[in-house]
């Protein structure tokens, strides 16, 4: 679970935050979603490099042993200026999912996002021919592409965000990105239910809180007396 730090980076710490949400069913919205205020008080998942480094790792965006090099190897200032960069991509993006979110992107967004095509101009990306896993005795099933990516230094970090990103703009439906309609929930999804009728980021985040509240509400409307027609005198 992701640490937090203190805005100066200091070596004091606040208290743990809760394991970070992914409810988003899109990397890039899980993204977005590592800063939060699910229960009215903003949550911060970023707070520092090693902050974003366990968080890229929990969310299978960087293989584990990437991680745990990263954690070794790369330096704690380094580190924390990815993160400082990724807390700032991490906004410009909510801004552009804010204003186009449910509904269909049009040529006009490509100029909004040239900070996104700078950032992807980084990578170095690649694909290998593997073995695929198997559930067989052997352990190993066909021949297939493999993805693979050097990673040369922390800023290489952003890139499977940024990736995702890419992703959601190029192969998604963005009519079917939400934000959740909770009463001050800052999360966002992708909606991929059946009906496309989610409302929620959870059930047991939001959805269970709003029923509860339009139950009480049905119930105080219940209990006032009836208004009675005023009658005037003729």
């Amino acid at each position: 679970m992701p640490a937090m730090h203190d805005p100066k980076g200091s070596a004091s710490r606040a208290a743990s935050p809760p394991p970070p949400f992914f409810l988003g069913d899109d990397l890039a919205l899980d993204f977005l979603n590592t800063r939060a205020a699910p229960a009215g008080e903003t949550i911060e998942w970023l707070a520092g490099g090693r902050d974003l480094v366990q968080w890229l790792e929990a969310a299978h965006a960087v293989p584990p042993p990437v991680a745990a090099e990263f954690r070794k190897e790369a330096g704690v200032h380094a580190l924390d200026a990815v993160a400082a960069e990724g807390r700032d991509l991490r906004e410009w993006f909510r801004g552009f999912v804010a204003a186009h979110a449910g509904e269909p992107l049009e040529r006009g967004a490509l100029r909004e996002l040239a900070r996104l095509n700078e950032l992807l101009a980084r990578d170095d990306y690649y694909r290998q021919i593997e073995l695929a896993p198997s559930t067989e005795k052997n352990g190993y099933g066909p021949l297939r592409w493999g993805a693979r990516r050097h990673w040369r230094n922390a800023r290489s970090l952003l890139l499977p965000i940024a990736e995702a990103m890419g992703d959601l703009v190029c192969r998604k439906d963005f009519t079917l990105v939400r934000r959740c309609e909770g009463l001050g929930c800052t999360l966002w999804f992708l909606d991929v239910s059946k009906a496309h009728a989610r409302r929620w980021c959870s059930m047991a985040l939001c959805g269970n809180r709003a029923k509860a509240a339009a139950h009480r509400a049905r119930l105080r409307n219940a209990a006032k007396p009836p208004v009675r027609p005023s009658t005037s005198s003729g």
